[in-house]
């Protein structure tokens, strides 16, 4: 068995046992853990690291509560000043099975201009949601947000096993114009969606008609380019929501087509280009 066929078989494993405890007391998901995200911080960025807080560098959006917790939007925001310095940016759910929900590594097709990037995620339990960005002198920014949301990674799958796997792996990419100019008022940047069809199972959904867990299968990994030019590669996990979408910012000066590569936890890849949207 492979270290990734491993992992997945063991986030099922996890899911089921959360979804199962959290089902019998729903408390136990609401209480604080001091140190969980000075767990985190130093797993994911090294221990001892400083992390600015709500310095302006970075801005989170999200509902306060959720509508729905397996569809939760989110939208980050990265001024125009510090956009190009950026060199990573990490979104977590702090009480997630898998916190990291994805990570972006940042490209020079991703332009000067206000940095936008807007999903939509899975959130399990009350939780603060947390975006980081590192900069190229190394320096971490955050900013948090508290969302009232349970039970998003076990909510039942939107379309059926076989639904799924039929469309599985179809990516579309839309394009759009933007209203952010320079001084000049030429665009600075531009604006563009991927999308791809895939159930995104994370390990603690259950099947309605064997009653067993469904095993997580799930986008680990996404590149995002325009010619030669890299937008972002994205790291993914279960946190993502079933189909997952990213709509970002990218270089209004660039040339070349679109191109989006997707990889599951399968192995899976699914590939699409398409012209640039006209300015």
């Amino acid at each position: 068995m492979t270290r990734l066929h491993q992992t997945s078989t063991i986030i099922t494993l996890l899911g089921a046992f959360l979804a199962f405890v959290f089902s019998i007391n729903p408390s136990l998901a609401q209480n604080d853990d001091p140190d969980l995200w000075s767990d985190l911080r130093d797993d994911a960025f090294g221990e001892n690291r400083t992390v600015l807080e709500e310095d302006g560098t970075v801005v989170l959006e999200a509902p306060y509560r959720a509508e729905d917790a397996s569809i939760v939007p989110i939208t980050i925001r990265i001024p125009a000043r510090i956009a190009p310095k950026v060199r990573t940016l990490t979104l977590f759910v702090e009480k997630n099975p898998m916190p990291m929900v994805a990570k972006l590594t940042y490209g020079k097709g991703a332009g000067l201009g206000e940095r936008v990037l807007k999903t939509r995620i899975r959130i399990n339990m009350y939780s603060n949601v947390r975006a980081v960005i590192e900069l190229q002198d190394g320096t971490l920014h955050m900013a948090t947000k508290f969302v009232k949301a349970s039970g998003g990674c076990s909510a039942a799958a939107m379309k059926d096993a076989d639904e799924a796997l039929a469309s599985l792996g179809k990516i579309k990419v839309r394009t759009f114009s933007t209203k952010q100019k320079t001084s000049q008022s030429k665009p600075r940047t531009r604006e563009a969606q991927v999308m791809v069809r895939h159930p995104n199972y994370s390990g603690m959904q259950m099947n309605p008609l064997t009653g067993l867990y469904i095993p997580a299968k799930y986008i680990t990994e996404m590149v995002v380019s325009q010619g030669e030019a890299l937008i972002f590669k994205m790291e993914g996990g279960i946190s993502l929501s079933e189909d997952p979408n990213f709509r970002f910012t990218y270089s209004a000066t660039g040339t070349g087509p679109l191109h989006a590569t997707a990889k599951d936890s399968d192995g899976n890849i699914f590939k699409t280009q398409v012209k640039d949207a006209q300015i």
